[in-house]
């Protein structure tokens, strides 16, 4: 990762985009009768220096003295992350599974947006999502340049001695993990093991993506923002009314009304406004946000011009409409049946939407 640049390719690693196909060959090795060893697993180094963090949830701070004679999973994630919430499942029985065996799991939460930053989103969110294990609020990314990481998610193992033994970076590969949890954990003395890896099925936000995802995360705010398909050219830091495309290409996207496009999101600026994107994939989600006053936000989506039906993700109704009540990911569709390339559109029935960012699954 530390040869790409800040450029698309950069921005899907980063976020994990590429770690599909390694969920779905992880499904398999969930599935398969015949055991296998654990990893290798090297010395990657001495566990660094935990005191960047602004706070911490769950836990009063912990440092490398404490933790000393503990094995350790540390979690990087971001809560609006489609590819950090989507191991969270297993992060949590990791966590719930190998307590009494010594387990210790830590979830470190650096942010990506600005109201990442914000504790009571952190709290919030950690709230809604059941993490009940420590978290490390690392807003200036201290933590995160003292493992020298550039991912979200990344999964480190820490043994007992303070040192780095195994990490993964993007989805996938749980099974390879938690045999790693388990070799660690009797290497440092754990007895009576349960080797049976955890298979989770999850049918919401966090559920596993499917096998034919041709959508790449899409930036909003012209900091990152790709493939815009209006015919008027995307402004800066200035309102200005866009047209949605006639007929734009897969991947591509648009808006309609009257929007201020700042680096990391779009604003509405009055009604009506929409947004469009032309997609391939089973789920589509936004990051969206309400205006600084927090009033809630009104909307309506529909799947090639009809409303989505049976194919509505959890943040929407069948009929389409939904609200955005504060800054996190929505889950707009999930299509129950054949996955096509599809034209999604949102529209928003109140001034003060923010929209940062569309991702896939």
């Amino acid at each position: 990762m530390s040869t790409i640049t800040m450029n698309e390719e950069y921005n899907l690693q980063r976020r994990g985009f590429l770690g599909v196909a390694a969920t779905a060959i992880a499904v398999g090795i969930l599935r398969a009768a015949d055991y296998k060893a654990p990893p290798a697993l090297a010395d990657e180094g001495s566990l660094p220096d935990l005191g960047g963090a602004i706070g911490w949830l769950n836990s009063a701070p912990l440092n490398r003295k404490l933790l000393r004679g503990r094995v350790v999973v540390f979690d990087f994630w971001t809560y609006t992350c489609i590819n950090s919430l989507r191991p969270l499942p297993y992060v949590k029985s990791w966590a719930a599974k190998y307590r009494d065996a010594g387990l210790v799991v830590i979830g470190v939460h650096t942010p990506e947006f600005s109201f990442e930053k914000e504790l009571v989103n952190v709290i919030n969110a950690s709230r809604d999502l059941k993490i009940t294990y420590p978290v490390a609020i690392d807003s200036n990314y201290r933590i995160w340049q003292a493992f020298n990481n550039q991912f979200w998610p990344a999964q480190y193992l820490v043994d007992g001695k303070g040192r780095i033994r195994h990490h993964h970076f993007g989805e996938g590969e749980y099974a390879e993990a938690e045999r790693a949890i388990q070799a660690l954990l009797e290497e440092n003395g754990a007895i009576g093991i349960d080797k049976r890896i955890v298979n989770i099925s999850d049918n919401g936000v966090e559920a596993a993506p499917s096998v034919d995802v041709r959508s790449p995360e899409t930036y909003i705010g012209y900091r990152h923002a790709k493939r815009f398909a209006s015919p008027e050219r995307l402004a800066q830091d200035s309102q200005k009314s866009y047209n949605l495309p006639a007929k734009p290409a897969v991947n591509y996207w648009g808006l309609n009304g009257a929007w201020n496009v700042g680096a990391e999101s779009a604003v509405l600026q009055g009604v009506p406004g929409k947004i469009m994107f032309r997609f391939h994939s089973r789920d589509l989600h936004m990051v969206l946000g309400p205006a600084k006053n927090a009033t809630p936000i009104r909307f309506r989506v529909t799947l090639d011009g009809a409303p989505p039906d049976e194919d509505h993700g959890v943040d929407s109704a069948p009929d389409g409409t939904g609200r955005v009540q504060e800054p996190r990911l929505y889950q707009l569709i999930r299509q129950r049946g054949h996955i096509d390339d599809r034209t999604f559109e949102i529209e928003f029935l109140d001034a003060g939407a923010q929209a940062f960012a569309f991702t896939f699954g």
